[in-house]
This record gives structure tokens, sequence and C-alpha cells, in this order.
């Protein structure tokens, strides 16, 4: 603190400099007027200005309101709505799944004929380290790294999903941050009111719902077996851990719990339960006994090790199609490698490379019938970067890629476009 003398001393050089300050600000220009002085001559010819082409069509575009917010007098009608305020400005745009428009009710989802509908589910506490509350925005946010408004077509397959089909952002489901318990049962209901929507030509409306952490399994498996029916939905599932304990502390849900509930429940029958990437010190002796008993298929990692990750995949998408006609991918991000992914809470080394997951996830949502599809266990506050996120959100990518390539028939075992697997040039 100064003292009283100080004090006495500076206030008259403050008031000095103040009035200094007031009294060229008219004049003068605080940031940049360094470069306010003699100026080398302009050539003849030379515009001091870049000169703009007055007759772009989109020369006004960027201040142009889009449709969506201009209203209508009778009232929203049902159909979508653009994040983007303004034409051309997809980063400055309200943040949604991969830059998409915006869908609220059942009815906006029939009138615009849509082929996926992304939600968010910020479940937090079924799981043992808190953040994957965050994972939903994150993914979100993550769309940065798209491009606007141009094709962006899937290099592997020359396939564009965004362009291909209608992909929208549904929102949020509801959250008691208090109660997964609670959760678990809006959460059934919010997933099943799009899976419900069936347009002219009989397809519905796929559901992905991005997490939140694991405990999203039940609900969401849940509500495809309320459309599809009991037992006629198969799961493959992508995780670190097996998720099939049975105590929590008295819980009967939390993250690690979900698929004993959905074999106890008998919504889904064991035999079609396909785990993949299992790894670390869960499950024990027991659990893998219990798996064997009910009729699991799983891959451990030190079986892709012992025999390759390629055989393995073939294995899986053939027993993902050797079951019910429907499929659910349910994909934990600690299914990669921490070092590809540090932003989960249960990190385990020694997982996949995001170049062997991605083929697979494409190629499941290719080569059989998936009708929903879950991203859970991203805490991007575990991670100072951008990378989980990222990888996150080409998880969902290679997904939506693989349902598009399905549309269009290009359901070959491993397909590839031919102008992106050699050159073509003559190699003689």
């Amino acid at each position: 603190m100064l003292k009283d003398t100080n004090i006495r001393t500076v206030l008259p050089l403050l008031a000095a400099t103040c009035a200094l300050l007031l009294s060229t600000a008219v004049s003068a220009q605080y940031f940049g007027h360094e470069y306010e002085g003699r100026q080398a001559p302009i050539r003849e010819g030379e515009q001091p200005v870049v000169p703009l082409d007055t007759e772009d069509p989109t020369y006004n575009a960027w201040r142009t309101p889009l449709p969506s917010y201009e209203g209508e007098k009778e009232g929203r009608k049902p159909g979508l709505v653009d994040p983007a305020r303004f034409y051309g400005q997809g980063y400055a745009q309200l943040p949604t799944f991969l830059h998409q428009p915006l869908a609220f009710t059942p009815e906006d989802l029939a009138a615009a004929e849509v082929d996926v509908a992304i939600m968010g589910a910020f479940t937090d506490m079924g799981s043992g380290a808190r953040g994957a509350s965050r994972g939903p925005n994150a993914v979100r946010n993550s769309s940065i790294y798209l491009g606007y408004g141009a094709r962006q077509p899937h290099m592997h397959v020359m396939v564009d999903p965004l362009q291909d089909m209608t992909v929208v952002d549904y929102g949020n489901a509801p959250n008691d941050m208090m109660s997964t318990e609670r959760t678990i049962h809006a959460v059934r209901s919010f997933v099943r009111q799009v899976a419900e929507v069936q347009h002219a030509d009989g397809s519905r409306v796929i559901p992905f719902i991005i997490g939140g952490d694991h405990s999203l399994m039940y609900p969401d498996v849940a509500a495809l077996t309320d459309v599809y029916g009991k037992g006629n939905v198969g799961v493959v599932h992508f995780d670190a851990h097996y998720d099939a304990g049975k105590y929590g502390f008295g819980h009967l849900i939390n993250h690690g719990m979900p698929v004993y509930r959905l074999i106890e429940e008998d919504l889904v029958d064991g035999r079609n339960f396909i785990q993949v990437a299992l790894r670390g010190y869960y499950p024990d002796e027991k659990a893998f006994e219990w798996m064997r008993e009910n009729g699991f298929r799983y891959h451990t990692m030190a079986e892709i090790e012992r025999r390759g990750f390629d055989a393995v995949m073939e294995d899986v998408i053939k027993e993902a199609n050797d079951g019910p006609e429907y499929i659910f991918v349910s994909f934990d991000i600690d299914t990669l490698d921490p070092a590809f992914v540090p932003g989960t809470g249960t990190p385990e080394p020694g997982g996949l490379m995001p170049r062997e997951v991605f083929p697979i996830i494409r190629r499941l949502c290719a080569e059989s019938n998936v009708v929903g599809f879950e991203l859970v266990e991203l805490a991007p506050l575990m991670d100072p970067t951008y990378v989980s996120a990222l990888n996150a959100n080409r998880v969902v990518r290679e997904c939506l890629t693989g349902i598009a390539m399905r549309k269009q028939g290009l359901t070959d075992p491993h397909y590839l476009s031919p102008l992106t697997v050699t050159h073509g040039q003559d190699k003689n």
C-alpha cells in the first residue's frame, strides 16, 4: 500500500496524465497510431485498398440473415432450423453436431425426412471420474475442423454422408444431474421418440447418442428394443472393459453395469453381444465365465495381438451379421489407446489405434443394418489438447459414412473407391 506522502505525490501526476490523454483523444488513435506517419507515395494506377467484386452474388451474403431466422407470421412450421444466422459463417454459428441444422420434435424429423438424429446425453453420476458430461459439447465444438458449405466426401470411399443424407442435431436428452437412476428412464423415452419416427419408405430415423458415461447403453439399447422388439437388436460393444458388473454399492446401474442389466432383463440375448478390445484388469475369471455361459462373442486385445487386427475385424463383422436384423453400435472412447485419447475417465493403455478403429466402424455401418449408435465416456477436461474430441468426432463421422454407403448400395466387404487406393498410372 502507498504511504500518504506517496499518494500526495502520485495523485497530481495521475490527474495531469489523464488531462493530457483527454485533450489528445480527438486527434490521436491509441492503437495503431504509429502507422499514421509519412507514407510512401502511391504509384500511378495503384489502388490504396483491395478491390472488391460488387457483382459477386455473395458480396453481401455474409450479412444477410438466413430464412430460418426471418420467422413466420403463423408460427414455426415443422422442419429444420439452420444454426447459422448468416450465410457462410459455419465457424461462428451456434455449435451443433457437424454444423448440422437443428430439429426439436418428431414432427420436425418426419417433415424433413431425417435419416440420422444426433443428440447429446449428459450423464456423469454413473462414472467413478467426473467429466463425461462435457463430452457432447466437446464433440459439437470439435466440428470447427470441418469445412463449411463445401462437399467433403470421405476420401477412402468418396461418399459424403452430410450431403447424401439428412443429418440433424436433435438437442440434448433430459438429465437429472444428481441421479443416474432417474435419468435413464427419461433418456429411454427421448431415444425411443426418435426411433419411432418412420418415413413413407418404411425406414426409421437412426438415433446417435453422444455421452455422457456408459450407463447410457442401458436406456439407449432398451429404447431400440421398445421399437424393434426384445431380442431383435444385437449389440457390437467396443470397450476396454466389459461393463457387465452386477454390484454397484447397492445401485442397479452405473457405467460398469449396463450390459448386465440388458441381459438380466432379456432385452438382448447374450449371443448377440459382441465385444471388442477388452484389456487391462477387468473383467476377471468369473466375469469371463459368465460371458461364456451367456454365449457372448468377445475379442480381447490379447486375441488381436495374437491373430492380428484384420483377422479379428473380419470375425466381428461376420458375427454382427450372424444374429438379429438390427444392430446397435456402442463405442466407449477408451477403446482407443490413451496415446490418441487421453480425455477419458477410465484410460487403459494398449488399446486400438485410430487406423484400426475407423475402418471397422465404417464397415460395420455399411455392411450391417445399424439402427442406433452411441459414443460415450469422452471427458475433454482431462485432455489439455483437442485430440480426444477430434478423434471422437471422426468415429461419429465414420459411422455416418458407413450408413450413407449402405443407402447407396456400397456394401461390398471393405469397399474402397478406386480413385483413392491407387494413382492409376501406367507402372511400366
